[in-house]
């Protein structure tokens, strides 16, 4: 995510160099085939196209951005939730017994968002996540389709292990077990966003009508804008293609990309808690890079 408040000039430069390009050459030939071979072309179907067009890119824009926000709004549940899980487990298990097996429900949660966060960017799962696990847990997590979700599971048999042994009783155990529940819950809801695009209408329809509206566009500006033509409707086709390249960096919260969450500095944040709340050292807070960008 993007968090500089100057924007870097080079990466406009790098993201919009194409497009304009492109609109600029096509710009520049009607111009001269305008002056070769006059045309007259009315404006008003321009116009209202371009209106409906601009009607049609916002809807799409704030579906994309809803998304996005629903994926943060997920990710807070969970970061939420994890401090739960680790302050529950800390009061529930004062026993100095109990200390080892208090230590390894926090670790496995710290594996856990980083396995899903993984999961998210489809990435194998990296040293993050097996780090943290003994070996036997880690093979037996990673043998699983989902990997967060076996980790998971063997967070809950480890508080049905502390419950068996008599660190806590069937109370305590269901209000863990709620912890778990919204974990799971935001996991599932993490998920629905990463494997249901937006409609097929909202993503092939915008492009089409987009890139034909910038092809027409110069063709009813011409006669009144004439040699300015190429500033002129290059600008105002690129408004419209930045719309449309809004919606697509913001469709998918979870990409790998430098519009998306911060996974990486999340995971990081709910580390940093969840192992100073067990009286543990915690590393660095994830900063953004020389880019302004946080990951």
């Amino acid at each position: 995510m993007i968090v500089a408040r100057v924007p870097s000039v080079s990466r406009i430069v790098h993201e919009v160099w194409k497009p304009l390009t492109i609109l600029f050459v096509w710009d520049v030939i009607v111009t001269v085939v305008y002056y070769v071979l006059p045309f007259t072309a009315p404006a008003l179907p321009v116009t209202l196209f371009g209106t409906a067009l601009a009607l049609f890119l916002g809807f799409r824009s704030n579906s994309a951005y809803q998304r996005w926000w629903e994926g943060r709004g997920l990710w807070g549940l969970m970061i939420n939730a994890s401090r739960n899980l680790a302050r529950a487990t800390r009061n529930f298990l004062p026993d100095p017994e109990a200390s080892d097996h208090k230590r390894r429900i926090v670790l496995r949660q710290i594996a856990y968002v980083n396995a899903l966060r993984c999961q998210l960017r489809r990435l194998p799962p990296d040293e993050e996540v097996i780090r943290l696990l003994p070996q036997h847990e880690a093979d037996l997590a990673l043998s699983r389709v989902n990997v967060a979700n076996g980790i998971l599971d063997g967070t809950g048999r480890r508080i049905d292990e502390a419950r068996r042994a008599g660190w806590i009783d069937t109370i305590q155990q269901a209000q863990l077990e709620a912890v778990l529940v919204d974990i799971a819950n935001s996991q599932g809801g993490m998920e629905r966003l990463k494997n249901t695009p937006l409609p097929f209408q909202y993503r092939f329809l915008p492009v089409v009508f987009t890139h034909l509206f910038c092809v027409l566009l110069p063709i009813g500006l011409v006669e009144t804008l004439q040699f300015a033509t190429p500033l002129g409707s290059s600008l105002a086709g690129f408004m419209f293609l930045s719309v449309l390249a809004i919606g697509d960096d913001l469709v998918d919260p979870f990409a790998n990309d430098v519009h998306d969450l911060p996974l990486n500095a999340m995971c990081r944040t709910i580390e940093i808690d969840l192992l100073q709340s067990i009286g543990e050292p915690a590393p660095e807070p994830f900063g953004p890079d020389k880019h302004g960008v946080l990951w």
